[in-house]
């Protein structure tokens, strides 16, 4: 785990980033600009140069974030390798908006349980390939060996057992579930992860679209938000194609007026044959 301080200014790189793409400024022009402004006190620009060699050589840098493990985790390498993929739909600005809420959660107090439903949200709500970023999630350092294991088991579990009730399983609601109905477990198979409010809601949430369980803890206990993919505005869009409907409907006026007046000249439509030159 990084410092404060580093996390928070990773927030700042993402977010202005994503801000600047959408001018489509060149990206190495965007990692020269941002390797000026973040804090000199940081790792940040030193990631940044070598983020930005590996650019000018391969055109790409998630493989160079996968390079430098101890300061961008394998999580945030796998959503860059995903946006940069050209047959990928995953878009370069929801990459940058999925890293800057990452970095700027792990600034605040982070919890194992926040990141993980962040992170495996974001896998979700994007469609993202479950196999690789599972992988990516569970060598994460904030995660212990216990953690670990179970996100390993999620990963090969994913679309076999429902999600909510692997949740269910390890946490606290289940142990008193357990005690209530007179099977007290005074040492459970496998550690407890979570606490009896997340095993509440994930036992409301059985058998639903886990998009309504993260939607529930993120009301009820404050965890982070994956942001969602922009939906396409066609506004921008809408100028140009009245003005080029405008200008059909105006030719066809005219050439209606011109039939009322008695007929229109055809041969303003003739194509004009230029003077055959000495070489023809």
């Amino acid at each position: 785990m990084l410092e404060r301080e580093e996390y928070v200014e990773q927030e700042y790189f993402f977010r202005i980033l994503g801000e600047r793409l959408r001018e489509n400024l060149p990206m190495q022009d965007l990692f020269l600009q941002l390797r000026q402004e973040v804090l000199a006190t940081t790792k940040l620009p030193m990631a940044i140069s070598f983020l930005l060699s590996e650019m000018k050589h391969a055109g790409v840098f998630a493989p160079a974030m996968a390079r430098i493990k101890h300061y961008f985790t394998p999580f945030q390498a796998y959503i860059v390798r995903e946006a940069e993929e050209e047959r990928g739909r995953f878009d370069m600005r929801v990459a940058m908006a999925v890293l800057r809420e990452e970095a700027g959660y792990r600034a605040r107090e982070v919890t194992r349980q926040g990141i993980f439903l962040y992170q495996f949200e974001v896998l979700c709500r994007n469609r993202l390939r479950y196999d690789r970023g599972l992988a990516a999630i569970a060598e994460d350092p904030i995660y212990n060996e216990d953690w670990k294991e179970w996100i390993l088991t999620v990963r090969r579990q994913v679309g076999v057992i429902d999600f909510a009730d692997m949740l269910y399983v390890r946490s606290e609601l289940y142990l008193q579930d357990a005690a209530r109905r007179g099977k007290a477990i005074d040492q459970p198979e496998k550690p407890v992860l979570f606490g009896a409010r997340e095993g509440r809601i994930a036992w409301a949430n059985r058998r639903k679209d886990p998009l309504y369980l993260f939607a529930a803890l993120q009301r009820q206990l404050g965890y982070p938000q994956a942001p969602r993919p922009p939906k396409h505005d066609p506004t921008p869009e809408l100028v140009p194609q009245l003005a080029r409907r405008i200008e059909r409907l105006e030719t066809r006026i005219k050439l209606l007026e011109d039939e009322q007046k008695g007929g229109f000249d055809l041969t303003q439509f003739y194509e004009k044959h230029r003077p055959p030159t000495a070489e023809e």
